[in-house]
């Protein structure tokens, strides 16, 4: 990941709401939420949500869906992995003690 790229992410995240989103995202899983699901869990005006969600899609951390008349939006894993491979690279030193174990793999739900 490029270091704008990471200032990007980071800059999207440093919002109250934004992060809220994303991590409402992230623990939804692969399926996502639809918009209206997202607003009613975060208890945020439509207009104010979609101008936070602009930020996160800009920044490359979601993604939506339109599915008929709703729009189904989800975190993208791979840039979240980019960002916190990005935030940890030589941790440590290179040491093998140190760092994350994984990159996240969020299953479908039933699997």
């Amino acid at each position: 990941m490029e270091i704008r790229a990471a200032l990007a992410s980071l800059s999207a995240l440093g919002h109250e709401s934004r992060l809220a989103a994303f991590r409402r995202l992230v623990q939804a899983g692969p399926e996502g939420l639809s918009v209206g699901e997202l607003r009613e869990h975060l208890e945020l005006p439509p207009a104010t949500l979609s101008a936070h969600l602009n930020v996160l899609r800009a920044a490359g951390l979601v993604r939506d869906q339109r599915e008929g008349r709703v729009i189904r939006v989800r975190a993208d894993y791979t840039q979240m992995d980019a960002l916190l491979a990005y935030l940890t690279e030589n941790c440590c030193a290179g040491s093998a003690a140190c760092g994350p174990t994984q990159a996240c793999k969020p299953r479908r739900k039933g699997t």
